[in-house]
């Protein structure tokens, strides 16, 4: 079974057009229609945006051990 995928936007209630699809009279075709929600952009998207930040040793060696050099 292969796959092939379209988005569009209903332009009246209930009803839905599809044209120039990749098969032929006669094909058999599975429909499945997704509602495609759309997150409004706020606060949410951005959640840490203004909180402050401690750096902790900014300066200090990040997984010294892993380095077989040092050893």
């Amino acid at each position: 079974m292969s796959e092939y995928r379209v988005e569009t936007t209903l332009n009246q209630d209930g009803s839905l057009t599809l044209t120039d699809l990749p098969f032929h009279a006669g094909d058999a075709v599975e429909v499945i229609i997704l509602h495609h929600v759309q997150k409004p952009f706020g606060r949410e998207r951005y959640p840490l945006h203004g909180t402050p930040v401690e750096f902790v040793g900014p300066t200090d060696p990040v997984a010294e051990e892993d380095w077989n050099t040092l050893r």
